[in-house]
């Protein structure tokens, strides 16, 4: 069931929607990103892990496939999924994917397309879709 749609084209609207999103995800953890590249999900996905309390240096896991920070005052972390360089759903496995989706801690999953069989039923999903300089986000939970 679709929760949101909205636009933007300023990054300066980024952490007012960061806000939102968590406020609509309630306890879920498990938070999925569609989208091309370049669309903006690390840098929401930065803003989202600003907003949960980390202090650490934020970076795109591209080349790492998941980063994990943690979430200060509190024993919660964040696991940072990108899962774009992997080929398979075994490749995600043995970097642990299931782990990070245990529920525990947040975990921030760009293209998840790959473990769609593995995706909690709460899991978040946010599309974003580019049109020029504005960004389309939908946001789903079942």
């Amino acid at each position: 069931m679709k929760v949101l749609e909205t636009s933007y084209d300023d990054v300066n609207a980024l952490p007012a929607l960061a806000e939102q999103i968590l406020a609509l995800a309630g306890d879920r953890k498990v938070f999925t990103f569609y989208a091309p590249m370049g669309a903006g999900k690390t840098t929401l996905i930065k803003e989202l892990c600003r907003l949960l309390g980390t202090t650490d240096n934020l970076s795109s896991p591209t080349y790492s496939i998941v980063n994990e920070y943690a979430i200060k005052n509190g024993n919660q972390k964040i696991y940072h999924v990108d899962l774009y360089r992997l080929r398979d759903m075994s490749e995600a496995l043995a970097v642990g994917i299931d782990d990070c989706m245990d529920g525990t801690h947040y975990c921030f999953i760009e293209w998840p397309d790959i473990i769609t069989p593995l995706l909690p039923v709460q899991a978040l999903k946010i599309n974003i879709d580019v049109d020029g300089n504005k960004r389309n986000m939908a946001i789903f939970m079942d």
